[in-house]
């Protein structure tokens, strides 16, 4: 679902804008060059870059990327579906309290406290 949601992100153009003013950042910038320096990122750079160099390999993995694209998608839109639905619940919730707080109170003629003891 996160990749999904970065997909709809990413077309985003005030997301995208907000990521440019971030990237743009010289502390971010001192962060990416600190992570990039680092032997461990480097190594698994490396090994991303050569298996890409394998078509088989780029095309199994364009596919489960694709189908992994597809699945969030899906649960994205059953959440945003869902969130609307418990919003609306919520929103009919307070409407149905409102009423309830502006509606005069309910008097009675009997009296409180039943019987008397003797």
């Amino acid at each position: 679902m996160m990749l999904a949601q970065l997909m709809q992100d990413m077309q985003d153009p005030e997301m995208m804008r907000e990521a440019q003013k971030m990237m743009n950042d010289p502390a971010f910038q001192a962060r990416m060059k600190q992570l990039t320096d680092n032997p461990q990122f480097k190594e698994h750079m490396e090994k991303t870059t050569e298996s890409m160099k394998d078509e088989e390999k780029m095309k199994e993995m364009e596919e489960k990327m694709k189908a992994r694209v597809a699945e969030g998608q899906k649960e994205l839109e059953a959440f945003k579906k869902k969130s609307a639905e418990l919003e609306a619940q919520e929103a009919r919730k307070k409407e149905n309290a409102k009423k309830k707080k502006n509606q005069k109170p309910k008097t009675s003629s009997k009296k409180k406290g039943g019987a008397k003891k003797v």
